[in-house]
C-alpha cells in the first residue's frame, strides 16, 4: 500500500513540477496545483472504492493514455512492450498484414499496402477503412490498438471488415500472417529510353539501394527517369533528405519543422553533390504517398526539380518524438510539423501536382492489379520493353511517360539556342 501512494506522490509531483517548471508553454491559466488535485482525488476514489480490486500501474497507464489521445491521432503513449513493435517498424521486418495504417476521422485508414504481402495480393487499397477486425468493432481504435490486435505469429489468421469509398457493402478478407520484410525498390526500362523506379518505402537503406538501380537504369541507357513514390507511406526522415539529395544539388532545404520550442524548429538540407543532376525527372503521387514521400516530392517541386503527376497526396507531416520513461515505457509526441521549403505547410493539406490526373477506384484497382505483373517480372522471365499504347494501364503512369517523350521531341527538333544553358 505505502508502495502504491509513493508511486502517486512521484507521479502527481512528476507532472505538477513539469507544469509549473515551465509554465510558458500553457496556453491556459487554469490553477494547475488544483486540477492536479482533483485528478489525485480520482485516482484515490476509484481505487479504494471500484468494485474490484485494481492495479495502481494500469490506472495510471490509462490515465496517461487518455491524456495523450485527446492530442492528436498520431500521439500516444506506450507501455513497455509497444516498444518493440516500434522497433520492428523501424528495423523493416515484423510479422502481419503488410500495410501501413493510420487513423483518420475516427476509422483506421489504410495509407498502403506493401508490395508481395498478403494484403497487397488480395487486393486491399489505400484509403480503405478497417471497421472489423476477427468479428468485433474496429471503429474508435487507436493505431497501437489496431496494430496489437491484427499482428500474430506467422502462419496464422485474421478476418477484417473493410469499408471503401465507392463499395456501400462490407468488405470481408480472411488474412494469412507472414513476415514482412518488404521490397524497397523496383526499376524497369520502358521504351524509348525512360528508367521507370519506384521506391516502396523509406527505410535506412532504401537510398543506398535506389542510388544502385538508377545507375544501373543509367548504365542500361536511360536517359530520363519516372520516379513513382504512389502508395509510399513514407519511413525515417533522414531517409528522405537522402533521397532528395540524389537528385537536388548540395546544401539545398529539403524540409524544415516548426514546433513550439526553438529547439523543434531545425531545417533538413542535402549534405552532397547529387547523383543525378541533370536527368529529366518526372514523379508520380497519389493519395497512399505520406510523409517522406510528400517531403521529397515537395522538395523536388519548390526546386522545380522535376514535374510532379498524379492526386493530392495523403497529408501526414507531422514529428513525432519518442520520449523514454525510466519504467520502459515511452510517449510518441507530435513535437512539430513538416513545410517545404517554400514554407508550404504538408499536414492536412498533402502536395498537389503540378498535372493532376485522376484515377477512378475501378482504375486504381487496375493498376494495383497490373503493377506487379508488368512492371515487376519474375527474374526468370525475359525483359520486354513496354508499348505505353499495349500495355499500360496505368493513366498517370502514361502522362509521365508521354511527358518525357513530348520533351525529347522538343529537344530533339528545336532550334539548339533555346536548350542549351546560358
Amino acid at each position: 500500500m505505502k508502495r502504491k501512494l509513493t508511486l502517486l506522490v512521484i507521479f502527481v509531483g512528476f507532472i505538477c513540477s513539469l507544469l509549473v517548471i515551465k509554465p510558458i508553454y500553457s496556453k491556459n491559466s487554469e490553477n494547475i496545483e488544483q486540477l492536479m488535485r482533483i485528478f489525485s482525488d480520482a485516482f484515490v476514489l476509484v481505487r479504494e472504492n471500484y468494485v474490484e480490486e485494481v492495479d495502481t500501474r494500469e490506472l495510471i497507464y490509462g490515465a496517461l493514455k487518455g491524456m495523450v489521445e485527446t492530442l492528436d491521432s498520431y500521439s500516444q503513449f506506450m507501455e513497455p512492450e509497444d516498444a518493440k513493435i516500434l522497433e520492428e517498424d523501424t528495423e523493416g521486418k515484423f510479422g502481419g498484414l503488410g500495410i501501413r495504417i493510420t487513423e483518420r476521422d475516427g476509422y483506421i485508414t489504410v495509407v498502403s499496402p506493401l508490395p508481395e504481402t498478403p494484403a497487397y495480393e488480395l487486393g486491399i487499397m489505400p484509403g480503405d477503412r478497417i471497421v472489423e477486425i476477427n468479428g468485433e468493432s474496429a471503429v474508435g481504435l487507436t493505431v497501437r490498438e489496431a496494430v496489437s490486435k491484427m499482428r500474430g505469429e506467422v502462419g496464422t489468421d485474421i478476418k477484417i471488415g473493410i469499408k471503401r469509398e465507392d463499395k456501400d457493402d462490407l468488405i470481408e478478407y480472411e488474412i494469412t500472417r507472414a513476415s514482412i520484410v518488404p521490397q524497397k525498390v523496383y526499376t524497369r526500362m520502358m521504351d524509348n529510353d525512360i528508367g521507370y523506379l519506384r521506391l516502396v518505402e523509406f527505410t535506412k537503406d532504401s537510398p543506398k539501394i535506389m542510388e544502385e538501380e538508377l545507375n544501373k537504369l543509367i548504365e542500361k541507357g536511360a536517359d530520363s527517369l519516372i520516379f513513382d513514390i504512389r502508395n509510399n507511406p513514407g519511413g525515417l526522415l533522414s531517409s528522405a533528405v537522402e533521397t532528395a539529395n540524389i537528385f537536388i544539388k548540395r546544401n539545398e532545404l529539403v524540409v524544415y519543422t516548426e514546433g513550439r520550442r526553438s529547439d523543434q524548429t531545425r531545417e533538413f538540407r542535402t549534405s552532397r553533390q547529387p547523383v543525378s543532376p541533370d536527368i529529366p525527372l518526372v514523379v508520380l503521387i497519389n493519395k497512399g504517398s505520406a510523409s517522406g514521400s510528400e517531403i521529397v516530392a515537395g522538395a523536388i517541386k519548390d526546386h522545380a526539380r522535376g514535374i510532379i503527376i498524379g492526386e493530392t497526396s495523403f497529408g501526414k507531416a507531422s514529428v513525432q518524438s519518442i520520449i523514454d520513461l525510466e519504467d520502459g515505457s515511452s510517449l510518441r509526441l507530435t513535437t512539430a510539423q513538416y513545410f517545404t521549403p517554400n514554407g508550404k505547410k504538408i499536414h492536412e493539406q498533402g502536395i498537389k501536382p503540378d498535372i493532376l490526373v485522376s484515377v477512378t477506384e475501378d482504375e486504381r484497382r487496375k493498376i494495383f492489379e497490373q503493377q506487379q505483373k508488368i512492371y515487376y517480372p519474375d527474374e526468370d522471365e525475359d525483359e520486354e520493353e513496354e508499348k505505353p499504347g499495349e500495355k499500360i494501364l496505368d493513366p498517370q503512369l502514361a502522362r509521365a511517360h508521354d511527358l518525357l517523350m513530348a520533351r525529347k521531341i522538343f529537344m530533339r527538333n528545336s532550334p539548339k539556342e533555346l536548350h542549351e544553358e546560358k
